[in-house]
């Protein structure tokens, strides 16, 4: 059994979310995901069921350890959790969701205590090999509050039975159990070295409700270490005469 909690969600697109406990009731999180929490509020760190559940969770590319907060003191007590990138926190109420809903690796923030977090590996075997950031997912249980964060704008589809959606690996956040996973090839020579989108994407297949993000981590990350190279190379003079001049007009510190 979960428990019950409160919460308010702050912020546009650097959002945090304000966990309200009743006196013994706690909230499990990412270590690292805390940004505050009210004095009466004790943390208790583990690997969150054994050192076998601990490695699981570091295949979903999470830490080792699990967070546990537990409000020991006998009035409300407040903790927060800000999202770590541009973004949205998506609550999800698992109780009205089946009891279970899969999500994407690193999208986990914070749940209520009694919620179980495992791994998922999808079955079939072209989705294990090419499925990218789908491949291995993170299984949440219960019957509680979950929240996942998701970049850039969220976007719910409620997929009809048969009804098939395909989508880029990464953009993929959560999707109901009842949606079939699996990887289809991006057909055409041009498409695959030219289309700009990878040489995969990820075939959903109803019924079933899904979260796509329009912004995933990695593509973010993509464009940061681009950029990072391009301007290293030009402070060095690896871009040439052309290079240089245009990152002195871009950067404003060469002026004619």
């Amino acid at each position: 059994m979960s428990d019950i909690i409160d919460y308010k969600i702050y912020g546009d697109d650097m959002q945090l979310v304000e966990v309200e406990l009743d006196p013994s009731e706690g909230v499990r999180a990412e270590v690292g995901a805390m940004m505050f929490m009210d004095q009466g509020i004790e943390m208790q760190t583990s690997t969150g069921g054994g050192l076998f559940k601990g490695f699981k969770r570091m295949l979903t590319g999470d830490g080792f350890f699990i967070t546990t907060f537990l409000n020991n003191d006998s009035y409300k007590r407040k903790v927060a959790f800000a999202a770590p990138y541009p973004g949205k926190i998506i609550p999800l109420e698992l109780d009205k969701l089946g009891g279970e809903f899969i999500c994407q690796k690193d999208s986990f923030l914070c749940a209520a205590r009694g919620i179980d977090i495992d791994i998922a590996f999808t079955k079939k075997i072209g989705a294990g090999l090419f499925g990218g950031e789908g491949f291995i997912l993170q299984r949440l249980s219960g019957n509680g509050l979950a929240f996942v964060h998701a970049g850039g704008t969220i976007v719910q589809r409620e997929l009809k039975h048969g009804e098939i959606l395909n989508v880029d690996t990464g953009c993929l956040v959560a999707m109901h159990p009842s949606v079939d996973y699996d990887i289809r090839f991006v057909g055409g020579f041009k498409n695959a070295l030219f289309g700009g989108e990878g040489l995969f994407l990820v075939k959903l297949t109803g019924p079933g409700l899904v979260y796509l993000q329009s912004l995933p981590f990695s593509r973010l990350a993509d464009r940061i270490s681009a950029a990072t190279r391009t301007n290293r190379d030009e402070s060095t003079g690896i871009g040439g005469v052309g290079g240089a001049i245009l990152g002195g007009i871009l950067g404003g510190d060469r002026k004619f």
